[in-house]
């Protein structure tokens, strides 16, 4: 679960609520009726909607509650746990062949990380290998982008629809204007159209369309860095170079905490059987 997006989202709308009802007395919710008009909504929510509906194709639409998984899922790219595997791969390579590796990618959940190992197994050329990652990375990232442009895209419109209603309201507003006072009662009402729309565009835009774009793009982000990796340390094996290097060399990718954190796991890993023994010598 994505607990900082759902923490964050939650405590906007709560601080939002709050100020609305907080009267210096007490909270009175009753306040939020003049909050709630249904011309605002159908101005800024269902246009927006509509806008993004008129901008981007059926498949795209109808993969939002996938893009609402993604947010929602937790952690699914972990680069150290790449990095150890690769390692552990290079160890098995180096040993055996790199046609034992066969075994290793059925294994594999990550299509991308099965493809990228048979591609060596099947003793391909190291610049094909290395195009065809480099190339599968560059589309399914400018897939991602077009997902998250669509989120962008709603983002940008919804602030353009309040504005929008804001001019509506303001031009019943001067049109019911009556010297002769009886054709001014609908002031308020028009006037309160004007700033609600406003208020509806900066909601849908900043606290519900950007967190969505934002954590789309981090997870596009985590995928790309992981397959990075993925593609450094499967052209390190293929030219056979030493685990130890591979996994030296694959660290770069990582911030120094991560790293440190990767090489404290493996120190406990390498303590582990030295105490085992040394029970078993008891």
């Amino acid at each position: 679960m994505n607990l900082t997006y759902l923490i964050g989202t939650v405590c906007a709308f709560l601080a939002m609520l709050y100020g609305i009802t907080f009267t210096g007395s007490g909270l009175d919710f009753g306040l939020l009726k003049n909050f709630a008009d249904v011309t605002s909504v159908l101005i800024v929510v269902v246009c927006t909607i509509a806008v993004v509906v008129a901008s981007f194709p059926l498949p795209m639409l109808k993969a939002i509650p996938k893009h609402f998984a993604i947010i929602f899922q937790t952690r699914r790219y972990n680069p150290v746990a790449y990095i150890e595997e690769l390692v552990e791969l290079a160890q098995v390579a180096r040993k055996n062949g790199l046609l034992s590796l066969e075994e290793r990618a059925n294994e594999q959940k990550d299509p991308f990380f099965r493809q990228a190992i048979m591609l060596i197994v099947d003793a391909n050329d190291p610049d094909k290998v290395r195009t065809i990652l480099t190339n599968d990375i560059e589309m399914t990232s400018a897939r991602h982008d077009s997902v998250i442009g669509m989120y962008e895209k709603a983002s940008a419109v919804s602030p353009a629809f309040g504005m929008v209603g804001t001019l509506i309201g303001l031009i019943n507003m001067l049109n019911n204007m009556d010297p002769s006072a009886s054709g001014s009662s609908t002031m308020g009402k028009d006037m309160g159209v004007a700033l609600i729309t406003t208020l509806y565009g900066c909601i849908l835009a900043h606290i519900i369309f950007n967190p969505i774009a934002s954590n789309l793009r981090t997870r596009d982000e985590e995928e790309v860095l992981c397959r990075m990796i993925i593609v450094d340390g499967i052209m390190s094996i293929q030219s056979g170079e030493n685990p130890k290097f591979i996994k030296e060399k694959l660290l770069t990718f990582m911030t120094q905490h991560q790293r440190e954190v990767s090489m404290g796991a493996s120190d406990t890993k390498k303590k582990a059987p030295g105490k085992s023994k040394a029970k078993g010598k008891k």
